[in-house]
């Protein structure tokens, strides 16, 4: 599969850097860095874009200003992609009714897009966590997902102990932060791990925005946050023991 990271600044590159140096060997992670500043009004959009691309099957949307939108239909006739990410970690970079917009223009240009909110929502079938969740059938997205986007993880656990001893990570985030947790989470306590997972995933740093957002009341990096913690939940459920209180003199019935 070929991909085109559409950059702009740190965000977007450290994601494509993680693909490319990550990602399957039978994928081709290109980047270009689009402008990083617009004029209010962008009269021509081809004026901000270069001479040629390299083909693309899927066009990575991880640019850090709204004028981006607007360029992506033509990157797509450019490129040839037929399928487009365009994350939302921060709704100053994607706003709500932009989208909306940049679905439509996709549309007409035969790209079918998916707009995860955080990007590590992204799964082989859907995307975005709780009413937000939106489900999608297309194949390209669905390949990249099945290595990158909503954290999956398997956990071995030293019995002894009662600690991490590994993490195999089955699906990383984009930006190769559950690699990071699992590489440091190794040697916590079990009873610990959901708690540190979300410490680390801070740590990394996660670059989700960290105001209020309106869709989930709570700020994306938070809510990324907990798709990490949620991985390690699930992924330790063998080896947790469930306690349950049963007060004196309960009859059951």
């Amino acid at each position: 599969m070929k991909l085109l990271a559409v950059v702009t600044g740190e965000y977007g590159r450290r994601k494509a850097l993680n693909l490319r140096e990550y990602g399957p060997k039978n994928w081709t992670v290109n980047l270009w860095a689009a402008p990083s500043h617009f004029p209010i009004i962008i009269d021509e959009p081809r004026d901000f874009l270069p001479a040629t691309l390299p083909p693309a099957d899927l066009i990575l949307a991880v640019g850090e200003h709204p004028g981006i939108s607007e360029l992506l239909p033509d990157v797509a006739k450019m490129t040839g992609a037929r399928a487009m990410i365009a994350p939302v970690d921060n709704a100053a970079w994607l706003p709500k009714g932009l989208m909306n917009q940049l679905r439509g223009w996709m549309k007409d240009v035969g790209v079918e897009c998916v707009f995860p909110k955080p990007f590590c929502s992204l799964t082989e079938k859907s995307y975005s966590l709780r009413g937000q969740r939106v489900e999608y059938d297309n194949a390209l997205i669905a390949e990249f997902a099945r290595y990158f986007g909503k954290p999956s993880i398997k956990v071995a656990v030293d019995q002894d102990s009662k600690t991490i001893a590994s993490v195999h990570v089955e699906r990383d985030a984009t930006c190769g932060c559950m690699r990071y947790v699992a590489e440091k989470i190794v040697g916590v306590k079990i009873a610990d791990a959901e708690f540190q997972a979300g410490m680390l995933h801070h740590h990394y740093p996660c670059l989700a925005s960290m105001g209020i957002d309106s869709d989930y009341s709570d700020t994306l990096l938070h809510v990324s946050g907990n798709t990490f913690r949620d991985a390690f939940s699930e992924a330790l459920k063998p080896h947790t023991q469930t306690l349950y209180f049963r007060p004196d003199g309960f009859v059951e019935k």
